[in-house]
């Protein structure tokens, strides 16, 4: 198990209005601009579960460390992509394991 990464940190994000996905993917996709990951997605639901309908985009993210974890969003450009993307989201939630 040694290959595996330390920390993986997965969010999930709704839009308030589904016609604000791709704004919402454009701002998200600026955050693989950070150097502190190593390994960084942002992904469409393809809401293959019939159950959870809820969520439209997916960003997962690996790190070495929490300082790594920790230095991602001290990084401006997560602040800008939180200024473009936060009022146009509805819902998110985040894990980190």
């Amino acid at each position: 198990m040694s290959d595996r990464p330390n920390i993986r940190h997965v969010v999930f994000f709704s839009a308030k209005d589904k016609a604000d996905l791709p704004r919402i993917m454009e701002g998200l996709q600026r955050l693989g601009n950070i150097p502190h990951s190593d390994h960084f997605e942002v992904r469409k639901n393809n809401r293959n579960d019939p159950l959870s309908g809820e969520v439209d985009i997916v960003v997962y993210a690996e790190f070495s460390s929490d300082a790594a974890l920790t230095a991602y969003k001290s990084h401006p450009i997560y602040h800008e992509a939180i200024d473009i993307v936060r009022p146009l989201r509805d819902m998110r939630i985040a894990a980190d394991f």
